[in-house]
């Protein structure tokens, strides 16, 4: 049996909670990202950057495995008819906007036996209207609720 002295097991502890700590601000980062790229591949699946205030991980959607994390369909789906039972959502997609993205918000904890349980209890559902606007939607997929709603307008003069 391989015997660790206390002050070498801290000290594996302390690397493991940094290691574990710098992978939750990575998927902060992107969670909340503000890149100006919008791609959407051609099944209307997310692609990797998307241009707005909330916005979720770059991990794709579907079937598609953009980076290390593949999510189901089922969730993809599940988010969507959360966010569709909104009222808010549902006046934003009469008005003529489009469902065009799905983020998971992945949350990492370790557990006190140091079991790591990684959880998407969040995602952004991304809305957009042709050129004229884009809606960040929050969707609580364990309370089963829409918790916010940024919408951005952009408006263009052009006086040439």
């Amino acid at each position: 049996m391989l015997k660790i002295s206390g002050t070498k097991a801290i000290l594996l502890l302390s690397v493991i909670a940094v290691a574990t700590m710098l992978g939750s601000w990575y998927l902060t980062a992107y969670a909340f990202d503000d890149s100006t790229n919008s791609t959407t591949t051609q099944q209307g699946r997310p692609g990797i950057e998307f241009q707005g205030g909330l916005h979720g991980s770059r991990m794709g959607g579907g079937r598609e495995c953009n980076g290390f994390i593949e999510v189901s369909a089922e969730y993809n789906q599940t988010v969507i008819n959360i966010a569709k039972n909104d009222s808010d959502v549902q006046n934003l997609l009469t008005e003529g906007y489009n469902i065009s993205a799905i983020r998971p918000i992945m949350k990492s904890t370790i557990q006190a036996d140091g079991t790591v349980v990684t959880k998407a209890a969040n995602a952004i559902v991304i809305l957009t209207k042709v050129t004229s606007g884009r809606a960040s939607v929050l969707v609580d997929v364990t309370a089963g609720k829409v918790t916010r709603i940024e919408i951005l307008t952009r408006i263009v003069i052009d006086k040439s």
